[in-house]
C-alpha cells in the first residue's frame, strides 16, 4: 500500500475540532493521528446511517460534513447502512419504539441515502457497506455471547430507556440488542473512529466497550451537534417541517434558509456550510457589527448553500426569484397551472386549497387562511367561509412560496 502523507496533526486536529461537540477521549485521538501519521495509514472513520430516514435534510449534512472532512485529511470515510439493524428500528431519542423495517425496504433506502450523501462525500472514496453482511452471520450462540457481554442496568443508563422504564412504558428486549449490533459493525470494519450526534452518544461509547472485548483497540467517539430547524426551536425533522432538504429545489433551499432566526446564522454557517476558519471568524465579527444587516448576511448563507447542493448560478437565479417575489411582489415567472373543470360553480377557499394539495388538511388550510397567508389575485383572503369563482388567470398564493395559475 502507498504511504500517504498528512498534514501536520494540529492542522488536523484544527479541522476535525471545528463545531464538534465531544471528541472522546481527545488525547487517544491524538495517538491514533501520531501513528497514522507516522505509517502513512489513513484511519478507519465509521459513520452509520438508518435506512428508515432516506430523506437527508442539511440537519444530517452536518455529521457527513464531518465525514467529507477527514476524508479531506486523508482518512478512509466508511458508511455503514444499517440495514440489518433498520429491521431492528433504533429507538435513540424516542419515547416510543421506531417500527422496524423490511430488508428489502432497508436496502433500497440505503441506495437512496447513498445518492443524496454523495453530495457531500467524494463517492469515489467512500466505502459502502451493509452490516446485514455480517450480523445477519451470527446465531443464537453468537447472540447469546454478546449479550453477555453487557448489563441490563447499563442498558438502563441509556436517557430514553430509563425515562420509558420509569414511565412504565414497554421496552422490547430487541431494542435492547440495537446497541450491541451497532457495536458489532465497530467490530467488523475495525473502526478508529465513530461520529455520530450527541443523541447517539451512548451506542457510540457500546462499541468502545465491545471491541476491547473482541481484542481491538476501542475507537474515539466524536459526537456533533442536533441542528436547530428553520423554525428556531426544535432540531431539524421533516416531521417538525422545519427542514431544509439537500435535494430541494434552489428557490426552496434559498427561502427556507431566509427564514432562519438571526441568531442561527452562525451556528449553520459553522455546521452546515465549507467556509473557512478565517472566514468563519469574519461572519462572527460582522454579527456582532450594528452597521450590519444580518439579512445581508443570512442573503450570502442562503446563496452559499444553494451553490453547495446545486451551483453558484442556480444560487444568483434562486435570490433573484425570490427578491422579485417578496421584494418587489411580483409573481414567478414559472408556476404551475390548474385546468378549470367547472366555471360556473363556486368553490370554498377551504376546499380549494385542499383540493390542489397546499395543504395536507383543512385544518391546516383554515390556519393559513387565519394567519393571513392565502390571497387571490394579490388580495388576502381572511374569512375561511369564503367561496370563489374560478377564472381564466387567476392566481391563488397560499404561504410564502406556493403560487397556482387557473387556466380554462
Amino acid at each position: 500500500m502507498t504511504k500517504i502523507k498528512f498534514s501536520p496533526i494540529n492542522e488536523q486536529m484544527d479541522l476535525i475540532k471545528r463545531g464538534t461537540s465531544e471528541i472522546i477521549p481527545e488525547d487517544e485521538l491524538v495517538k491514533k493521528l501520531e501513528v497514522s501519521t507516522k505509517e502513512g495509514k489513513p484511519l478507519n472513520i465509521k459513520l452509520g446511517c438508518d435506512p428508515s430516514r432516506p430523506d437527508l435534510h442539511i440537519g444530517h449534512s452536518v455529521v457527513l460534513r464531518k465525514l467529507a472532512q477527514f476524508q479531506s485529511l486523508g482518512h478512509q470515510a466508511i458508511l455503514i447502512v444499517g440495514d440489518f439493524t433498520g429491521m431492528i428500528g433504533d429507538p435513540s431519542g424516542r419515547s416510543v419504539t421506531r417500527p422496524a423495517l423490511s430488508l428489502i425496504e432497508t436496502r433500497e433506502h440505503g441506495e437512496t441515502y447513498f445518492q443524496q450523501a454523495s453530495k457531500i462525500l467524494d463517492a469515489e472514496k467512500t466505502k459502502i457497506v451493509y452490516n446485514s453482511d455480517w450480523l445477519s452471520k451470527m446465531n443464537f450462540e453468537d447472540v447469546i455471547r454478546l449479550a453477555s457481554k453487557y448489563t441490563v442496568a447499563r442498558m438502563l443508563e441509556r436517557d430514553d430507556f430509563t425515562k420509558r422504564y420509569k414511565a412504565g412504558e414497554p421496552i422490547s428486549i430487541h431494542e435492547l440488542l440495537y446497541p450491541l449490533a451497532q457495536a458489532m459493525d465497530s467490530v467488523a470494519i475495525k473502526s478508529d473512529v465513530e461520529l455520530g450526534g450527541t443523541d447517539q452518544k451512548f451506542n457510540l461509547l457500546v462499541g468502545r466497550d465491545i471491541q476491547r472485548e473482541h481484542g481491538q483497540e476501542p475507537q474515539v467517539i466524536l459526537t456533533m451537534p442536533l441542528l436547530v430547524g428553520t423554525d428556531g426551536v426544535e432540531k431539524m425533522s421533516k416531521s417538525y417541517d422545519n427542514y431544509i432538504g439537500i435535494s430541494e429545489s434552489p428557490k426552496e433551499i434559498y427561502g427556507k434558509t431566509l427564514s432562519i432566526p438571526d441568531d442561527l446564522i452562525y451556528t449553520y454557517y459553522e455546521l452546515a456550510s465549507d467556509v473557512s476558519s478565517n472566514e468563519l471568524s469574519e461572519i462572527k465579527k460582522q454579527l456582532t457589527d450594528s452597521n450590519l444587516n444580518p439579512r445581508d448576511i443570512k442573503r450570502a448563507l442562503a446563496r452559499n448553500l444553494v451553490s453547495m447542493y446545486h451551483d453558484e448560478d442556480a444560487a444568483k437565479q434562486a435570490e433573484a426569484e425570490f427578491d422579485k417575489i417578496f421584494i418587489k411582489k411580483d409573481v414567478p415567472d414559472d408556476i404551475p397551472e390548474y385546468k378549470i373543470e367547472d366555471d360556473k360553480s363556486e368553490i370554498n377557499i377551504i376546499e380549494l386549497i385542499t383540493k390542489i394539495k397546499f395543504a395536507p388538511s383543512k385544518g391546516e388550510a383554515k390556519r393559513l387562511v387565519m394567519q393571513g397567508g392565502v390571497s387571490v389575485d394579490g388580495n388576502k383572503i381572511t374569512n375561511f367561509n369564503s367561496k370563489l369563482k374560478l377564472k381564466d388567470g387567476m392566481i391563488l398564493k397560499v404561504g410564502k412560496r406556493k403560487f397556482i395559475k387557473f387556466v380554462s
